[in-house]
């Protein structure tokens, strides 16, 4: 089975800008109302997605006040369980993030290995590309980021 996540934020100053649980930004990054970390909630929405379970917002809701500021860490854990509830693992996950403000490239080992651990794969099985927008949108004019994530499960 496969799903398919995506997940924007807008960005500002004041907010670290975190990506698979890895810091990336301490001054600027997603306005949100748990952490904002677009890898972890695109890589949610395509679990949610591969089992039929809906999406992230439906799990976890924007105006549940235990949700805010989360570390989206926490939400993927949960979310793990519930696909180990239904006898399902993660076989691999593709994730791109397209941004334009900071080169995401240095962070993408840190953040592949990250995943990896949480979920419990081979880093082989993780994969995560860093584009940008070519200066068009909004992710173009430096408002946002956003991530779009396949996940394969048995």
């Amino acid at each position: 089975m496969v799903g398919f996540g995506y997940d924007s934020h807008r960005v500002g100053k004041g907010r670290k800008l975190v990506l698979g649980g890895v810091v990336v930004d301490e001054d600027f990054g997603a306005i949100a109302h748990s952490d904002g970390d677009v890898v972890i909630h695109s890589l949610i929405d395509a679990i949610l997605g591969a089992l039929g379970k809906g999406d992230i917002g439906e799990l976890f809701p924007d105006n549940d006040e235990k949700y805010k500021n989360i570390d989206s860490q926490l939400l993927l854990k949960e979310v793990l369980i519930l696909l180990s509830n239904f006898n399902r693992k993660i076989v691999n996950i593709d994730i791109t993030v397209v941004y334009e403000l900071k080169k995401i490239s240095p962070y993408k080992q840190q953040i592949r290995k990250n995943l990896a651990n949480i979920i419990g794969l081979d880093i082989d099985c993780v994969n995560v590309k860093a584009k940008t927008n070519e200066k068009m949108g909004f992710i173009g004019r430096g408002e946002g980021i956003a991530a779009f994530c396949v996940c394969q499960i048995e």
